[in-house]
């Protein structure tokens, strides 16, 4: 059985952690992936690896985004939360990393209120996506054909709704990168009943 240590693919992912995310998104996708094999790192965005939630949950990342070099992974994912999506947006090694991705072809996923940011610099114009409710009219103003779907895939871009739909998110980056039986395969691991 893939685990983290022993994983299925090469390709990790950055999960970007900001103060005030929702936890749940973010563990909910990592917990998905690293079922499937396939790595993924939490990444503080501050100056410390500790990290409070938006629910007063403390996580501890494995590396500051300062230590690392976001081009060794494969994607880099950003969590939602509020105030965690400004807390990320306001840094501008985030910004930056993501307009390159985005411009790039290469895979960003977000979930909640982060699609937000991607839309406010532009990012998904013209781009199928999806967000949590109280933010679709940010993604719309900004030029992004929306949709309600769980998790919408616009070619390497993956965006989400919310902490309901994390899972789904983490199972649309498991069939991104390994296919359909892996899906399968995490959906019984996890007694997936949608």
């Amino acid at each position: 059985m893939p685990t983290p240590d022993n994983p299925t693919t090469d390709k990790k992912i950055a999960v970007l952690i900001a103060e005030g995310l929702e936890e749940v998104e973010a563990l909910a996708v990592v917990d998905v992936v690293f079922r499937a094999g396939i790595r993924a790192e939490l990444i503080a965005v501050g100056d410390s690896l500790t990290v409070t939630s938006s629910h007063k949950v403390v996580l501890t990342c494995e590396a500051l985004l300062s230590e690392v070099d976001l081009d060794d992974y494969d994607m880099v994912f950003l969590p939602g939360g509020i105030p965690g999506t400004p807390n990320l947006k306001a840094v501008p090694a985030v910004t930056d990393e993501v307009t390159a991705r985005v411009q790039a072809g290469r895979p960003v996923a977000a979930i909640c209120a982060a699609p937000s940011i991607l839309a406010e610099l532009g990012l998904l114009q013209g781009r199928d996506a999806t967000s949590n409710p109280n933010f679709m009219g940010v993604l719309a103003e900004h030029g992004a054909r929306t949709s309600q779907a769980a998790v919408v895939v616009d070619d390497q871009l993956l965006t989400s709704r919310g902490m309901g739909t994390a899972i789904e998110l983490g199972l649309e980056i498991v069939r991104h990168y390994l296919g359909d039986d892996a899906v399968d395969a995490v959906k019984r691991g996890i007694v997936y009943q949608h």
